[in-house]
């Protein structure tokens, strides 16, 4: 069960790393009605990043065994208790308060959360969702974070890849989802920010790395508990492997058993040319999507235990 479950999730994540490698095309504008002029939809206003003195690890408590501890990036913030269920807030919004960096999540509940300070010393609030913004911070109560030199081993077993994914999320969302993106760009902001070794390319164990981070966000976003960050992290490392090889072995067009940006953006970039040829009938595309997925169904058997 846990190898057909890891091979399902490497499919699933292997579609959404093509998906983030290759941007979506701009969508034609719909002609408008004749008695309705043609409306221009406002751009999304850019969002205030969080000062750059305020970014990195914090904690609360003893450094050598704190009781919690925050990540700070730039349009992010994931606390993390010792003990406790763990809190993903991405940024939909941001806005300055006085001397307050004020972010708001996105989704139904739209937490907010409260940062001020300086490169050495940190404030948060984190107020009710009724307090209006207006009077934030109110009384909700702060909590205080310092730096350490050195995260204890226990946070960074458990936390480290996820935390680093997070900030890589951060610079693939904005070298692939903006309007000017483009899928060379993007292929190559994936290979850059997953290459550990250095070579400009992606093995299959630098791609599970990625994979292992995103599960981790995933869990950290539904505010699982330690154990089950843990447990989470246990079926990416899982899917991790499996997609890494997948991958290298489904995009890896020069055989040297790592991918580059240009294996990675392959057909994605541009279009090749496809004239066809005036020779020929067409074939009756029924048999061959019977071929098709009786070959997908024996792949499935075999990649998934099934």
């Amino acid at each position: 069960m846990t190898r057909c479950i890891a091979g399902r999730l490497a499919f699933l994540t292997l579609g959404a790393a093509l998906a983030l490698a290759t941007p979506a095309p701009a969508q034609a504008p719909a002609q408008p009605q004749a008695q309705a002029p043609a409306q221009t939809p406002a751009p999304l206003p850019a969002l205030l990043p969080v000062p750059a003195a305020l970014r990195g690890a914090w904690f609360a408590g003893e450094c050598a065994a704190p009781r919690a501890m925050l990540q700070v990036t730039a349009r992010a913030v994931a606390r993390l208790p010792a003990d406790g269920p763990a809190r993903l807030i991405r940024f939909g919004e941001t806005r300055r308060q006085e001397a307050w960096h004020i972010g708001t999540g996105r989704g139904a509940e739209a937490p907010r959360i409260l940062l001020r300070g300086d490169a050495q010393a940190l404030d948060t609030a984190e107020p009710d969702a009724k307090l209006r913004d207006d009077r934030l911070p109110g009384n909700t109560p702060l909590q205080s974070w310092h730096r350490c030199a050195a995260p204890p081993a226990s946070f960074a077993a458990l936390h480290g890849e996820g935390l680093a994914f997070l900030g890589t999320l951060e610079v693939l969302e904005a070298a692939c989802g903006g309007p000017a993106a483009t899928p060379a760009q993007c292929a190559g902001a994936v290979v850059a920010e997953g290459d550990v070794s250095g070579d400009g390319k992606l093995s299959a164990a630098e791609i599970a790395r990625m994979v292992r981070g995103m599960t981790w966000v995933l869990a950290a976003s539904e505010d699982a508990a330690p154990e089950g960050v843990l447990a989470a992290g246990g079926g990416g490392l899982l899917a991790g492997v499996a997609l890494g090889r997948l991958a290298v072995e489904s995009l890896d067009y020069d055989g040297d058993g790592k991918l580059s940006a240009a294996e990675l953006g392959q057909d994605r970039g541009a279009f090749t040319r496809a004239l066809g040829s005036e020779a020929g009938r067409p074939l009756r595309l029924e048999g061959v999507q019977e071929g098709v997925t009786l070959l997908r169904s024996l792949m499935d058997g075999m990649l998934l235990g099934q």
